[in-house]
C-alpha cells in the first residue's frame, strides 16, 4: 500500500491487513474505566508522536504522553497549579487552555500570548486556578489540533459540588482523518465541497444558492469523507463503553474536542438533564437531544436503568457517526439508530428577504434578545472575501441548531440556558462592537468585517474593566463557534442577571447576537471561529485588553 507522509509534521500513515491492532489510550478513556483520576498539583506532558488505529488503518499521530486523546489534567479550584509541557516535535508546538481564566502569558497561543515551545524545550504553565467545570486543551499551532494535541481538563469545585452524581465519565468527542490536514484544507479552497457527500441533484447554475456559491446541503466543509468520528479516542466499532449501577446517577462531561465538526447528541430512552454548559452551572433542563459546537462543553445527569443505552453522536451533516455504550452489564450493548436524513439549508439561512419572515417568526415579540440593540449597519470591507451579506438577520437563539427543528421531543435551545448565580457586573454596557462574520465559501475564504487575519492594522481594544457589548452579524450560511480567549461572556439571551456565561458561542447562519463582556483580564487575547480550517484561513482577531490602572 502506498505510504503517505504528513507534510506539516512528518508524520507517516499506512493501511495494514488483519484485525485491528491494540490502542494505546489514557486510563481515563479506557473502555469501561470506573471512576477518573484525582486532581494533581503539578503535570508533567509530553507532546509528540502517538500510534493510532481505526479499522484496517494506522498511522501515527501527534499525541500527549503517547496517546490520542491526550491524559486528563483533572485540578482544583484555588489550587496553584505547574504545567510542564515537553515538546518533542521537529517543529514548533503550544497548549492552550480551553475556557481557563488565567494570566495572558499563560493562554498558550503562539505570536499573541507567548513564543511557542520550540523543539526540543520545555515550557512550564504556572497559575492559579479561579474556576471550577469541564473544560479541554489542545495545541494553538497550525493544524496540529487535527493530528491528536488535545485532551479534557476537570475542574473540582473548592466546596460542595452543585450538582449530585454517583458516578461520572469525560465523552471527548472528536475527528480524524488520515489525510495530511494541509491537504485538506488545500482541497477545501480547490472544491468547497470535496468533501460532501450529501449533495443536492439538480440545483439550478444560476438560483439563489449559485449566486450565493453554496449549496443547500453544506452543512458541514468536512465529513465522512475524510473523517473518522470518535469517542475518548475510540471509533464506532471499538464502542467506547461506561459501566453503571442500576439506579446511580450518571454525570457525562460532554467535550466537543473535533477540529471541524458539530455532534447531534442523543440517548435513545434516556432524558438527560443539562447542568451545565462550557463549565458553568445552569439551572437544569431536560432534553432529548441537544447540538454540541466545536469547542464547546455541556455537562448532562442521567439515570438509567438496568440494560445498555447507547450514546448516540452523529455528525451535524449526518454524514457519519460515533456511539458508546452505558451498561450495567459488562459486555452488553444496546442497538445503534440509523443516520438520519441530511438536513438541507433554506432561504433564510441564506438571510433573504422574504415579507421579512425568518424561519417563520415576523417578530419576536417585547422579549426578544435583539429588542435593544442597534441596527445592523453592514460597515464593513465588501470584495471577493464577502460572498453573501445578510439583508435578514433575527435572534435564533430559540433554535436548537440546523436538523433539530422538528423532534418529537425537546431539543436544547440556547434561551433555555440560565446561569445558577447571577452575573456579578450589572452595569448596562458602556458600548457596543458590532461584527461581521463574513466568508466566501466558493473561494474558502473566512473573515470577520471582510479582513482575514493577515489583513487587520492592530487590535480590537478595550479599557481594562469596560462593559463591552459585543454583537455579532452572520453574513455567511454556516454556523460558527465563536470563542474569546481569557475571559467568559455574558450570552444575552433574555435572562436579564442570569444571562449563562460561556466561552465558545454559536452563531447560527444569517443570526444576530450578542454577549456582553467585562474586560478585567489584562493582555492580549486570540478570538477566533473554533472551526480549525476556518480560523487558519482567516477568521481570527486579536482583543486585547489594556492594563489596569496603577
Amino acid at each position: 500500500m502506498h505510504r503517505r507522509q504528513f507534510l506539516a509534521h512528518g508524520l507517516r500513515v499506512a493501511a495494514f491487513a488483519g484485525g485491528a491492532a491494540s490502542l494505546p489510550l489514557p486510563a481515563w478513556a479506557t473502555s469501561r474505566a470506573t471512576e477518573i483520576a484525582a486532581a494533581q498539583d503539578a503535570w508533567d506532558l509530553t507532546i509528540g508522536p502517538a500510534p493510532v488505529t481505526f479499522g484496517d488503518r494506522r498511522g501515527t499521530a501527534a499525541g500527549i504522553n503517547g496517546t490520542v486523546p491526550g491524559p486528563l489534567v483533572r485540578l482544583r479550584e484555588g489550587q496553584d497549579v505547574v504545567l510542564n509541557v515537553t515538546n518533542t516535535l521537529d517543529e514548533d508546538s503550544s497548549i492552550h487552555w480551553h475556557g481557563l481564566l488565567l494570566p495572558s502569558n499563560m493562554d498558550g497561543v503562539p505570536g499573541i500570548s507567548y513564543d511557542g515551545i520550540a523543539p526540543g524545550e520545555t515550557f512550564t504553565y504556572r497559575f492559579r486556578v479561579r474556576q471550577h467545570g469541564t473544560y479541554w486543551y489542545h495545541s494553538h499551532s497550525g493544524l496540529q489540533e487535527q493530528v491528536g494535541v488535545y485532551g479534557p481538563l476537570v475542574i473540582d469545585p473548592a466546596g460542595r459540588n452543585a450538582v449530585a452524581f454517583d458516578r461520572e465519565y469525560v465523552v471527548l468527542l472528536s475527528d480524524w482523518t488520515f489525510e495530511d490536514p494541509a491537504r485538506v484544507l488545500a482541497n477545501l479552497k480547490v472544491a468547497d465541497d470535496y468533501y460532501n457527500r450529501n449533495r443536492v441533484a439538480g440545483q439550478a447554475p444560476f438560483d439563489a444558492w449559485a449566486r450565493m456559491r453554496m449549496s443547500k446541503s453544506d452543512i458541514a466543509d468536512v465529513g465522512a469523507a475524510t473523517y473518522t468520528y470518535l469517542m475518548n479516542g475510540r471509533d464506532a466499532a471499538m464502542n467506547w463503553t461506561g459501566l453503571f449501577e442500576p439506579g446511580e446517577r450518571v454525570r457525562l462531561r460532554f467535550i466537543n474536542g473535533s477540529a471541524m465538526s458539530f455532534f447531534n447528541v442523543r440517548i435513545p430512552g434516556l432524558t438527560m438533564r443539562v447542568v451545565q454548559a462550557d463549565g458553568q452551572d445552569v439551572e437544569p433542563v431536560d432534553v432529548g437531544e441537544f447540538q454540541i459546537g466545536t469547542a464547546e462543553t455541556y455537562d448532562v445527569v442521567v439515570e438509567p436503568g438496568e440494560g445498555a443505552w447507547t450514546i448516540m453522536c452523529e455528525s451535524s451533516d449526518r454524514s457519519g457517526y460515533v456511539r458508546g455504550t452505558l451498561t450495567s452489564s459488562a459486555g452488553e450493548i444496546a442497538a445503534v439508530p440509523p443516520l438520519r436524513k441530511p438536513p438541507l439549508l433554506t432561504m433564510a439561512d441564506m438571510g433573504m428577504d422574504h415579507g421579512g419572515m425568518h424561519h417563520g417568526h415576523a417578530m419576536q415579540g417585547p422579549t426578544d434578545p435583539l429588542a435593544d440593540l442597534p441596527p445592523v449597519t453592514h460597515d464593513h470591507r465588501r470584495g471577493p472575501g464577502v460572498a453573501n451579506v445578510a439583508e435578514v438577520t433575527a435572534s435564533r437563539l430559540h433554535e436548537p441548531g440546523v436538523g433539530l427543528e422538528n423532534l418529537p421531543y425537546k431539543a436544547l435551545a440556547y434561551t433555555d440556558l440560565r446561569s445558577t448565580e447571577p452575573n456579578a457586573d450589572t452595569r448596562p454596557p458602556s458600548r457596543t462592537i458590532e461584527l461581521h462574520l463574513t466568508g466566501n465559501m466558493h473561494r474558502y475564504m473566512w473573515s470577520f468585517d471582510g479582513y482575514k487575519f493577515s489583513e487587520v492594522s492592530g487590535p480590537i481594544e478595550l479599557d481594562y474593566d469596560e462593559r463591552v457589548r459585543l454583537q455579532f452579524v452572520n453574513d455567511t450560511m454556516m454556523s460558527h463557534p465563536i470563542h474569546l480567549h481569557g475571559m467568559f461572556v455574558e450570552l444575552v439571551n433574555g435572562n436579564g442577571r442570569r444571562n449563562p456565561r460561556k466561552h465558545t458561542v454559536v452563531v447560527k447562519p444569517a443570526e444576530r447576537l450578542a454577549v456582553d463582556v467585562t474586560a478585567n483580564e489584562p493582555g492580549p487575547w486570540a478570538f477566533h471561529c473554533h472551526l480549525l480550517y476556518h480560523m487558519q484561513a482567516g477568521m481570527m482577531r486579536v482583543v486585547r485588553v489594556k492594563d489596569a490602572p496603577a
